[in-house]
């Protein structure tokens, strides 16, 4: 069992592979924070870490006020509140005498086999091969009734350890919930830097790193989605941490939906990390006896740098996070007409642009926005989920036959939870949106907001989109969501759940995923929200891949993807090789190389077929099959970043490696050009040291090399080529 629990110091131990993680619960009853890191001896640690402090003015528990003992400054799985902690709180419970005050001590615990899972929430499952283990601690407030219970679940082989909360109002009176975290780690230490991942529209994903200091590290999300600016994972890390070296932990939360995470270093040189629901315009009633579950979030922990975070981070969400079947077989190299023809386009235009993208090597059709109700621009159309038999020359299932005799696989997109105010749904339906009454709506992309909230439109869009998909022979959906939330109000809800209404939003996505894409399992899914608006844990517990941005621009999208990868793996990441100018950012970027840059990641097409030349088609499908020659090493190899593109302005450089160290992958783009001749070496990484690999050079030479030489001398790159041009080295065992 890798979770122990010891009584005569009663001490908690999690252990996996590389990885200790231990707490204590004090004489006081608090369960206290000692450990988390590599991987312990079977040493007592509690004699050397939960020593009590305070510090002036830091307040004293009634019963032991002449003792030294100050939750202000001690170290605490769990936060309380409003009882003598003056640092970012867990759980903030307004009490049905009007209270602000939560003192959760511990009652019981259990330990069992296997990973635990929640109600109404994505989380992570454990395989049936595998070592998962659960703990569940149970806190309570005894003067309230309020009770908390902290879930634990270990995946041993993976050095990943997942918490979550469950709040029950064990009273007799009602409460009101307004600030619920997932995850609390104290650290007495400082030193860190956070590692975030902020940028906007078109931009996502981009990666800042800041010094952990008693000024706050925040970021977060207020829009009813993680958002572009911000996204809900980060990194906490040693100063002088890098790919290869120092101490960092990942975090990750499993939650589509307003988020926070906040760092700082308190009054004694200590570290509190938090991340969970963001309290901004939350608020949630439990009734007697009514339970709150928050959102799981993923950790682990590395002692030689990023490079091995971000491999636990990669595994776990490739094996542990999303059951289609997708994740182990191979996904089709697709075309996708968006940018072609956005909305103006015919059935026949359609067809077209398939049977041309056949020459390209594709497998995939996916028909974008634009092909239902009375959709010929963005002012009309959705909600209405019918096919639009004039625009397209006769049903879908027409247009569908002819893709598929063409040798491709049909796709489609929808964007379930949106609503225009000219479309039939609206006339029927005008209480369906999110709108406070008395005031006018927010308007974004000229559309609304469905209030998923409710138990009627819940079904009015699962029956609507089960509709198309189960009598088409559709083999791919775009599951799309174009703007954020504003006008919080449902119509069904009363004022005194109001404050409810944002996560209930996130329970209400949940519930459309259940019922569409569970009932759905031979589609493959694909998420996307104005490009990466929804790139989320959560998200992947679904969809095994998510649209990354809609700058496709493959100098841009080095610095976008390289954000991703942190914390998840390529396989999720969209990407595709669009044309020239960059509709974006009017950048012309080699065909070679924006393949390079697609092939790490699902690999696509973003363009018009109809207006290539032949010379062009045939130059994509000799990089689509090059995409198919390495796709096991790409999808399920281990990703390192060789270079930072924030930092090297020179080029960019990436690998990805086979498990086994059979084989590996080098790309690198060069990003300024400049007049001297200069030559820099690409050291590969995850190569066996005492193996011979075989490689050709950029002038042709084939070379034969231990794995040790190759890491510590590279391979040399030649920098005195055009700007944005990009080279390849194929590495194999001989």
């Amino acid at each position: 069992m890798s979770i122990q629990f010891f009584p005569e110091t009663k001490t908690f131990r999690l252990d996996t592979k590389e990885t200790s993680y231990i707490m204590s619960v004090s004489r006081q009853g608090h369960l206290l924070h000692l450990y988390y890191g590599g991987k312990l001896g079977d040493d007592d640690i509690s004699v050397l870490t939960a020593g009590e402090i305070r510090t002036g003015f830091s307040p004293l528990p009634y019963e032991y006020a002449d003792g030294r003992y100050s939750l202000d400054c001690m170290p605490q799985e769990f936060s309380t509140d409003g009882v003598g902690d003056f640092r970012y709180t867990s759980i903030s419970v307004v009490n049905s005498d009007g209270s602000y005050a939560f003192d959760g001590k511990y009652v019981k615990h259990r330990i069992y086999s296997g990973k635990y899972s929640l109600d109404c929430l994505p989380s992570l499952f454990s395989n049936p091969d595998e070592k998962a283990d659960t703990l569940e601690v149970e806190l309570a407030d005894k003067a309230t009734g309020v009770r908390v219970t902290l879930l634990y679940g270990v995946f041993e082989d993976k050095d990943v350890i997942t918490r979550a909360v469950i709040v029950k109002n064990g009273g007799n009176d009602k409460i009101k919930l307004r600030r619920i975290m997932s995850c609390n780690l104290d650290f007495r230490r400082v030193g860190f830097d956070f590692i975030h991942f902020y940028g906007h529209a078109y931009l996502e994903r981009l990666t800042e790193r800041e010094h952990v200091t008693h000024a706050a590290c925040e970021i977060g999300s207020v829009k009813g989605t993680p958002g572009h600016e911000h996204n809900p994972s980060v990194v906490l890390c040693d100063r002088n941490a890098n790919e290869e070296y120092g101490e960092c932990y990942g975090a990750a939360l499993l939650y589509t939906g307003n988020f926070i995470c906040n760092a700082k270093v308190d009054q004694l040189n200590q570290t509190r990390f938090v991340m969970g629901i963001h309290p901004e315009k939350f608020e949630f009633v439990l009734n007697a006896d009514d339970t709150f579950t928050a959102p799981e979030v993923v950790l682990t922990y590395s002692d030689s740098g990023f490079a091995k975070m971000t491999h636990h981070l990669h595994d776990v969400f490739r094996e542990n996070a999303c059951r289609s079947k997708y994740m182990k077989q191979r996904r089709p190299v697709l075309v996708n007409n968006w940018e072609a023809t956005r909305f103006s386009f015919t059935g026949e235009k359609i067809v077209s642009i398939a049977r041309e993208g056949k020459k390209l090597g594709a497998d995939l059709f996916v028909l974008d926005d634009g092909w239902f109700g009375a959709r010929n621009d963005e002012h009309a159309g959705l909600g209405d989920w019918t096919v639009n038999r004039e625009k397209m020359g006769g049903d879908l299932s027409d247009i569908i036959k002819q893709v598929n005799d063409a040798g491709l696989m049909f796709g489609l997109w929808f964007e379930p939870e949106m609503i225009n105010e000219d479309s039939d749904l609206y006339r029927a339906h005008p209480d369906w949106v999110l709108k406070i009454p008395g005031r006018q709506p927010a308007i974004c992309r000229n559309q609304l907001v469905l209030d998923i909230t409710r138990q009627d439109v819940q079904d009015y869009i699962i029956k609507a989109v089960n509709n198309i998909l189960d009598n088409n022979h559709i083999e791919y959906v775009k599951w799309d969501f174009n703007r954020y939330l504003t006008d919080t109000y449902s119509a069904l809800c009363d004022n005194e759940h109001q404050g409810e209404i944002f996560h209930r939003f996130v329970l209400g996505f949940y519930k459309l995923l259940d019922g569409i894409i569970l009932t759905h399992p031979d589609i493959l899914f694909e998420g996307c929200s104005g490009g990466g608006s929804r790139f989320d844990g959560g998200m992947l517990c679904y969809q095994p891949q998510i649209w990354c941005s809609d700058d496709t621009d493959a100098v841009w999208r080095t610095k976008i993807q390289y954000g991703t990868s942190f914390a998840y793996p390529v396989s999720s990441m969209g990407a595709h090789v669009s044309a020239c100018p960059n509709k974006k950012t009017q950048r012309t970027v080699s065909f070679k190389t924006r393949a390079a840059v697609a092939m790490s990641g699902t690999f696509g097409y973003e363009l018009d077929t109809t207006r290539m030349t032949d010379a062009e088609k045939a130059e994509c499908a000799e990089y689509t099959k090059l995409f198919r020659k390495y796709y096991d090493i790409i999808t399920y190899g281990d990703y390192y970043r060789l270079t930072n593109p924030f930092e090297n302005t020179r080029y960019v450089a990436w690998e990805h490696a086979a498990k086994d160290k059979s084989e590996c992958l080098i790309t690198a783009v060069t990003m300024d050009a400049y007049t001297q001749h200069h030559i820099m070496y690409l050291k590969p990484r995850g190569l066996d040291e005492n193996a011979m690999y075989e490689t050709e050079l950029a002038d042709g030479k084939v070379i034969i090399m231990s794995g040790k030489t190759l890491m510590k001398v590279g391979l040399p790159f030649d920098l005195f080529v055009s700007q944005y041009e990009s080279r390849q080295f194929y590495i194999k065992k001989v």
